[in-house]
């Protein structure tokens, strides 16, 4: 395994345990996404309205949504980022060859 490897593999278990560890320490906080505030509309219209599909997992407290949405914005820039790199150095080295 080379010197990046391992640098890249760390990196990428140091932003699992900043993405998880929150999940697990902070209890007790309340969760509020659009999902729940959608659901108080329709049953402020609706009163018997029941919801039928359940979240898989209940998140703890309000600031989940917040880490949720930066580890996905974070994930998706650096997608981004890589096929953005891939093509400019494949366009670059292509050139080289020829």
């Amino acid at each position: 395994m080379t010197k990046n490897t391992k640098i890249v593999i760390i990196c990428l278990a140091l932003a699992v345990i900043i993405a998880v560890v929150p999940l697990l320490v902070l209890n007790g906080t309340e969760f509020g996404g659009a999902d729940g505030a959608a659901e108080e509309a329709i049953t402020k219209i609706n009163p018997d309205y029941e919801a039928w599909a359940a979240p898989v997992i209940e998140p703890p407290g309000g600031e989940t949504e917040s880490l949720l949405f930066c580890v996905q914005a974070a994930l998706g820039g650096g997608v981004f980022g890589f096929g953005l790199g891939y093509l400019i150095c494949r366009k670059k080295f292509t050139k080289k060859e020829e």
